[in-house]
C-alpha cells in the first residue's frame, strides 16, 4: 500500500511539473544558469533517485576546508526537487570538483532532459581535463535519474566548486539520505 502511495505521489509530482513547464523557454547562459524555481518548471525529476547509496565516484577529492563541514547543518536554497528549498540538511560529504548542468535523452526513451543539475566531472565516462566547455558531448556514468547512466549528454555549463552530499527531510515530510549533489552556493548557514 505504501509503495502505491509513493508511486501515485511521484506521478502527481510529474504531472504537476509537466503542467508547470508549459511553453516556457529559458536562455542558458553562464550568467543566469542558477534558475532555482525555473529549473523545477523545466525539468521532470519524478524519476530522480533523491536518496543514494553514499558511494562516491573514484577520484573524487574530499574538500580540505569546506564552508560546510561534514556533520554540520545548512539550509537548502534550491528546489531541484519538490520540498528541497528551505529544508535543513546535514552535510554527509564535501568534495572539490567541477559540476555540470547537462542535457540528454534518457536511454529508456522519452523526452529530452534539459539543464539537469548536477553531474560532477567524476560521473562522466573517460572525461577530458576539467572543466569541459559548454557544447562538449559526454557519456554519463551517473544514476541520479532513470535512463541517465550511459546516456550521451551535452554540457550546458561548468563550474568549479565544492559539492555536497546531504541528508534532509523535505518540507513535504520525505526523508532523503545521501542526496547528490548540492553546490556550495545552494546552501546557507542555519540561524
Amino acid at each position: 500500500m505504501r509503495k502505491k502511495i509513493m508511486v501515485l505521489g511521484s506521478l502527481a509530482i510529474a504531472i504537476t511539473l509537466s503542467a508547470c513547464a508549459g511553453d516556457e523557454k529559458e536562455t542558458n547562459t553562464q550568467e543566469n544558469i542558477d534558475m532555482n524555481t525555473e529549473e523545477s518548471k523545466s525539468m521532470d525529476h519524478s524519476s530522480m533517485d533523491m536518496s543514494g547509496s553514499g558511494e562516491v565516484p573514484n577520484g573524487l577529492k574530499v574538500a580540505e576546508n569546506p564552508t560546510f563541514e561534514v556533520g554540520s547543518q545548512a539550509i537548502i536554497g534550491t528546489d531541484h526537487m519538490e520540498g528541497m528549498k528551505g529544508a535543513e540538511a546535514t552535510i554527509v560529504g564535501a568534495y572539490d570538483t567541477t559540476v555540470y548542468t547537462v542535457s540528454y535523452t534518457p536511454t529508456t526513451g522519452g523526452e529530452r532532459v534539459e539543464n539537469h543539475k548536477w553531474v560532477i566531472h567524476e560521473e562522466l565516462e573517460d572525461p577530458q581535463t576539467a572543466p569541459l566547455d559548454p557544447g562538449t558531448e559526454v557519456v554519463l556514468n551517473a544514476e541520479h535519474m532513470e535512463g541517465m547512466e550511459g546516456a550521451t549528454a551535452e554540457i550546458d555549463s561548468a563550474e568549479e566548486t565544492t559539492v555536497y552530499m546531504v541528508d534532509y527531510t523535505s518540507t513535504t515530510g520525505e526523508k532523503v539520505t545521501n542526496h547528490k549533489w548540492v553546490t556550495e552556493s545552494e546552501l546557507s548557514q542555519t540561524k
